[in-house]
């Protein structure tokens, strides 16, 4: 009975996610992100989440380390704040450069704010990439600083599990965190394994857990020539594609709806079914 209470409490709520291609320029990604954010809050988005590295990508990793914030306080936090609480919005930061113990490092952390501008949740990427094939490697332990713990963070509208690109390929990570109602996916991811892995593991990732997943991309050819892969897509806890958006910038959107989780974990208790 008070696990049905609980549920029955939760509420549906729309939920957007930004597609964006990042440039070096700060300010003009923040002014960018903002268009996007006010036409999806008009259209009634109550909780919207930004892509991986949405302030800045530019011509080198170094350019990132060098725009950390300090936890707290910076350009990017207080315009996250201030846009949350203008558009009464749970608005979560897909990832931005934060200070990190080692001073030629960087967090890469993802923020959440409430309807009132208040930070309240923090993960900090736990996986970082790797990845070399022919001319095109990347080394993410050369300039991130990794974090360790798992977060959701409680809201209205459900419990929501925070995690950032490569994150996606560890279910450990989300199982971890129990049942939740919507996993966040923020990513850059390249081109090459986005077209061969993105969408398999992001409805797999839904349909293990039975809950709604929240893709967000970066997605398009940057001003560094890198091609990120993009496909921000909403997807249910069938695994179903709600909504998808594969080039540009631009939004997905969609309802979560909590009968709809209810209904797939009764007729499947899988997540009950569990002995490891």
């Amino acid at each position: 009975m008070r696990l049905e209470t609980q549920r029955l409490s939760k509420q549906n709520c729309v939920l957007a996610g930004i597609q964006m291609v990042s440039g070096p320029r700060v300010a003009d990604n923040l002014k960018t992100a903002g268009q996007l954010i006010a036409q999806v809050a008009d259209l009634g988005a109550q909780l919207v989440a930004l892509p991986e590295y949405f302030p800045i990508i530019g011509a080198a990793d170094a350019d990132r380390v060098r725009a950390r914030e300090a936890f707290g306080s910076g350009t990017v936090q207080d315009w996250l704040a201030e846009t949350a609480q203008r558009h009464n919005i749970w608005l979560f930061a897909g990832s931005i450069p934060l200070v990190a113990d080692a001073p030629d490092k960087m967090r890469n952390s993802s923020l959440a704010y409430d309807p009132q501008g208040a930070c309240v949740a923090r993960y900090d990427k736990i996986h970082l990439f790797g990845f070399r094939k022919g001319d095109e490697a990347y080394d993410e332990a050369a300039f991130i600083e990794p974090g360790s713990a798992p977060v959701a963070v409680d809201t209205a509208f459900g419990r929501v599990a925070l995690s950032i690109c490569y994150d996606l390929r560890f279910p450990e990570l989300y199982r971890g965190l129990g049942a939740v109602d919507l996993i966040l996916m923020p990513a850059a991811f390249t081109d090459t394994t986005g077209r061969a892995h993105w969408e398999i593991l992001l409805r797999a990732r839904a349909i293990e857990n039975q809950c709604y997943l929240l893709a967000i991309g970066q997605g398009g050819r940057h001003e560094n020539g890198r091609m990120t892969h993009g496909n921000s897509m909403v997807v249910d806890p069938w695994g179903e594609i709600l909504d998808r958006k594969l080039k540009g910038p631009g939004w997905v959107m969609a309802e979560l709806d909590h009968a709809r989780i209810a209904e797939i974990r009764a007729s499947l208790p899988a997540l009950a079914h569990r002995k490891l």
